[in-house]
């Protein structure tokens, strides 16, 4: 369930970036915290 939440966040993210909204308003860096995130969930997830 996690995963599909980090996920869905994710293409959120790339949406974001894609139409410029994180460069006008200065968040950037969330493109480089999102694939830290998914690999997290994906180790914790194959970790079970």
């Amino acid at each position: 369930m996690v995963s599909i939440a980090v996920y869905l966040v994710g293409i959120i993210i790339l949406i974001l970036h894609f139409t410029g909204f994180l460069r006008r308003n200065r968040l950037e860096w969330i493109i480089l915290i999102a694939p830290i995130a998914i690999f997290a969930v994906n180790i914790m997830d194959f970790m079970k």
